[in-house]
C-alpha cells in the first residue's frame, strides 16, 4: 500500500508516529513561513503542516506548484495540533510534512468538491466522477451500502437464497414499455431487458426453491420524474406455500430490521388499510400518514348510530355544490388566520393544471368561535357549525373544500392535502410513518381501450371469495395483492400468485389476449403450472426508493452511482448515442429519420 493510514484515521494517540497518507488536495492555505494543505480522502480530512526553518525548502517549492484536486502522498510525523478543529475526528493532530510526492496532477474542477457546491445539477451530472468525491453522495452510497448488505443478512437469516434471473428476455406487453435489444444471432428477433423478474421468480417456486430473493436491476421505458429512473433496483422476493398473512409478517420484518440496523429507528407495527379506505380517507393509494387530516364528506353524511345519510350542502341555492357528485374538505389546523391573499393563492395553486380543481371554498372557525366562509352568501352560521362538528374543527382551524366528480375530488383534494401538509411541517422526513395497503381491485377499466387492465399484473390472485364475480361483476373484484407504503411513497408491492392453468387463462381472457397469444406470450409459464406449481406469493421493494427515504432525499438519482437525467440520459458518457452503419447492418436494421 502507498499509504500507511488514511485521512480519517489518526488521532492524539498516534502523536509522534511516522506515517505515509495519500489522497487529494481539498485546500491549501500560505502564510509565508507556514503553509497548510487539507489533505483528503474518502474516510475524512488530514491537515498537514510545513514551516519555514523545520522543512526542506524544496518541499515548500513542491507544495506551493499544488492545486485543489492534485493527487498526492505524504510522509511526515503525526504532531498534536495548536490550533484544534473540533469539526473533524482527525482535528487534534497534523503531519509535519518530511516528504512529498505528487502522484497526479489535476486539471481545476469545474465546480467546487464541497458539501455546500457552486455546480449545479447539470454541471455534476456531466463530471459525476467528480460530484463522487464529495461528502453527500459519498455517504448516500454508503448508505445504499449498508442498506443492501442488512438486507442480505436478514434474508440469509430466514432460508431465503439469492438466485440471479435472465437480463435478455422475452418482450410482453403488459405493464410499461420494454427496452428491446436486438438479436444479431436471429435476425428481426429481439430481446427485452426485464421489467422485473416477475416469471422466472415463479418459475422458480415451481422449482422448488421456496424462498427467493434478489437485489436486481430492473428497466422500464417509462417517462421520468424524481423517483423513477429507466433502470432501477428492486429486492425481489418469493415465498411458497404461504398466504398472505405469511408475506406480510416475513416483509415487515424485513423492514423493521433495516430500520433498526441501518437508522437506529424502532419502527413500530405496520397498520393496516383497505385500498378503498384509503382512497375515501385520502384520495390516494400511498397516503402520507405523518400527519391527519383525513378527508371529510358533507354531502352524505351518516347519522350518528343510524344508517341514514343527510346532504349538509344541498337546497341553499349553491349550484356548485348542488350539482357535485361528492362535497369533500379537510381540516387545516391553526390556519384560521390565513388572509384573503393567502387563500386567493392556495385556490390559484389548486386550479393548475397539474391538480385540475375549478375552485376552493373556505370556512375559518375563528378564535372568537365565530364562522367565517366564502359562501356565506348561501349558507348561515348555523350551518356552517354543523360543517365543523362534521370536520371536527376546533377554533384557529380552517377547513378547505372541493367538489365534482368524486374520482377527480379525492384526488385533488389528496394534492391539497400534501401542500398544506408541507406549508405547515407535518413531513418531516426525519419521522416514518408506514402503512400496509390492502384489497386492491384486481383490474381497472380502460375507456379508451374498452377493456380491462390488470391493476398490478396477470398474475396476481383474485381473492377466493371473489372469483365467482370475475364472470358478472370483475371491476367488484377484489387482488390479493399489497402495498407497503412510507412517507405518502410506495417502496413495495407484491400478490399472492395465480398458480393454477385454468383460472391462469381466464386471467388472460379478461385482459383480451386471445389464446393464442397468451401461449405465444406466457406459454411456457403456463405448461409449467401443469407440472405440480405450489402457492406462492412475493413482493419487490423499490431499493433505490428505500434508500431515499432512509436518505431523507426526494430523488433517487441521488442514491445511483451514475444516474440518467429526467430524459433518460446519462450526460456525462452521453448516451444513448447513434451506432455506426456497420453495426445496423450486422444487426439488420435500418433507422428512421425523425424531424
Amino acid at each position: 500500500m502507498l499509504r500507511t493510514h488514511t485521512c480519517g484515521e489518526l488521532r492524539l494517540t498516534d502523536v509522534n508516529k511516522t506515517v505515509e497518507l495519500t489522497g487529494w488536495v481539498q485546500t491549501i492555505r500560505d502564510k509565508g513561513g507556514v503553509l497548510w494543505i487539507d489533505l483528503r480522502d474518502r474516510y475524512g480530512i488530514t491537515q498537514l503542516l510545513l514551516e519555514d526553518g523545520q522543512t526542506a525548502p524544496e518541499l515548500f517549492a513542491t507544495a506551493r506548484s499544488l492545486g485543489r484536486e492534485f493527487v498526492l502522498k505524504a510522509t511526515g510525523t503525526v504532531i498534536e495540533r495548536k490550533s484544534k478543529n473540533p469539526n473533524i475526528p482527525t482535528g487534534d493532530i497534523e503531519i509535519k510534512v518530511t516528504a512529498l510526492d505528487i502522484l497526479n496532477a489535476a486539471k481545476l474542477p469545474p465546480f467546487l468538491i464541497e458539501d455546500d457546491t457552486d455546480g449545479g445539477d447539470d454541471l455534476r451530472m456531466k463530471y459525476r466522477y467528480l460530484d463522487l468525491r464529495r461528502n453527500p453522495v459519498r455517504r448516500n452510497l454508503e448508505l445504499r451500502h449498508r442498506m443492501a448488505q442488512q438486507t442480505r443478512l436478514y434474508m440469509d437469516g430466514q432460508d431465503f437464497i439469492e438466485v440471479e434471473t435472465p437480463v435478455l428476455i422475452k418482450s410482453t406487453p403488459e405493464g410499461a414499455r420494454d427496452f428491446v435489444v436486438p438479436s444479431r444471432m436471429n435476425p428481426g428477433e429481439f430481446y427485452a431487458l426485464p421489467q422485473s423478474p416477475q416469471t422466472f421468480k415463479q418459475l422458480l417456486m415451481v422449482s422448488g426453491f421456496d424462498r427467493y430473493y434478489q437485489i436486481v436491476k430492473c428497466f422500464r421505458d417509462e417517462d421520468l420524474r424524481a423517483d423513477r429512473q429507466p433502470e432501477f433496483t428492486q429486492i425481489d422476493c418469493e415465498m411458497s406455500f404461504v398466504e398472505q398473512e405469511d408475506i406480510l409478517n416475513m416483509f415487515e420484518g424485513l423492514i423493521r430490521h433495516l430500520f433498526k440496523a441501518v437508522k437506529g429507528v424502532d419502527l413500530a407495527e405496520v397498520p393496516r388499510m383497505t385500498y378503498a379506505d384509503a382512497m375515501r380517507l385520502y384520495g390516494s393509494d400511498k397516503p402520507d400518514t405523518r400527519f391527519d387530516m383525513q378527508f371529510t364528506e358533507l354531502k352524505a353524511v351518516q347519522r350518528p348510530g343510524t344508517f341514514d345519510t343527510i346532504d349538509l350542502t344541498s337546497g341553499k341555492g349553491f349550484g356548485v355544490f348542488d350539482s357535485a357528485e361528492l362535497v369533500v374538505g379537510i381540516n387545516a389546523p391553526g390556519c384560521a388566520h390565513y388572509t384573503r391573499k393567502q387563500l386567493d393563492e392556495l385556490t390559484d395553486w389548486i386550479k393548475r393544471p397539474q391538480v385540475g380543481a375549478k375552485g376552493l371554498i373556505y370556512v375559518r372557525y375563528n378564535e372568537d368561535n365565530t364562522l367565517k366562509s366564502s359562501v356565506d352568501k348561501f349558507y348561515s352560521e348555523d350551518d356552517l357549525k354543523k360543517w365543523s362538528v362534521q370536520f371536527n374543527a376546533k377554533p384557529g382551524d380552517l377547513m378547505l373544500i372541493i367538489s365534482g366528480d368524486a374520482n377527480k375530488a379525492r384526488k385533488q383534494l389528496n394534492e391539497l392535502r400534501l401542500e398544506m401538509g408541507s406549508r405547515l411541517g407535518l413531513r418531516d422526513p426525519n419521522v416514518f410513518s408506514s402503512l400496509w395497503v390492502l384489497d386492491f381491485p384486481l383490474l381497472e377499466y380502460g375507456e379508451e381501450e374498452q377493456r380491462w387492465f390488470a391493476m398490478h399484473h396477470p398474475f396476481t390472485s383474485p381473492k377466493p371469495e371473489d372469483i365467482s364475480l370475475l364472470n358478472s361483476d370483475p371491476g367488484a373484484v377484489r387482488a390479493n395483492a399489497y402495498d407497503l407504503v412510507i412517507n405518502g411513497t410506495e417502496v413495495g408491492g407484491g400478490s399472492i400468485r395465480i398458480f393454477n392453468r385454468d383460472l391462469q387463462a381466464r386471467m388472460f381472457s379478461l385482459l383480451g389476449f386471445s389464446d393464442e397469444e397468451a401461449k405465444a406470450q406466457f406459454g411456457f409459464l403456463m405448461d409449467a403450472f401443469e407440472y405440480g406449481a405450489p402457492p406462492h406469493g412475493g413482493i419487490a421493494f423499490g431499493f433505490d426508493r428505500l434508500c431515499s427515504i432512509f436518505g431523507g432525499a426526494d430523488s433517487i438519482r441521488d442514491f445511483i452511482a451514475f444516474p440518467k437525467n429526467n430524459s433518460g440520459r446519462d450526460v456525462m458518457i452521453d448516451s444513448p448515442s447513434t451506432i455506426s452503419q456497420a453495426q445496423l447492418n450486422e444487426l439488420k436494421i435500418e433507422t428512421v429519420a425523425t424531424k
